[in-house]
């Protein structure tokens, strides 16, 4: 059932989870306008969103912005980055529902942009892993 508490709840379990999420290994796209880099975010070891990052400026790009670049790309210095900025996230106080996914949509935010959209079950108390990136980012580890 949807309700306002419910999606209080949903904030303040993304607020609770924010110091434990850490930045996931780098993912590089190579497209012909250049390289395209997100950073997925991870919660116990599930992928929840993933942040645009822009090479040439070392920040995140607002939600919905991917940038291309043709910096080259120093994935140890763009997740030391993105630790950093996890520490300035802030969750914002509001949320939507997704009456398709049956989950709660909470925006987090860096400075003045919304960086992620994080997914929590609809009784507002579970984070919702993003389990397409979940397989995405299991795909470009390399195991030895």
């Amino acid at each position: 059932m949807l309700s306002v508490e419910n999606s209080l709840r949903a904030i303040e379990t993304v607020r609770n989870a924010l110091k434990l999420f850490t930045p996931g290994p780098v993912i590089v796209h190579r497209t012909p306008e250049g390289i395209h880099v997100d950073v997925p975010i991870l919660y116990m070891d599930f992928a929840v969103d993933r942040v645009h990052f822009d090479p040439s400026t070392m920040r995140p790009s607002p939600k919905g912005n991917p940038v291309h670049s043709q910096v080259q790309v120093a994935e140890d210095e763009i997740r030391k980055r993105m630790e950093e900025t996890l520490e300035e996230v802030w969750v914002v106080e509001a949320c939507e529902y997704r009456k398709p996914e049956r989950c709660w949509i909470v925006p987090v935010a860096w400075k003045s942009f919304i960086i992620m959209h994080v997914r929590v079950s609809a009784d507002g108390e579970k984070i919702v892993p993003d389990y397409p990136l979940t397989e995405e980012i299991r795909r470009h580890i390399v195991r030895y």
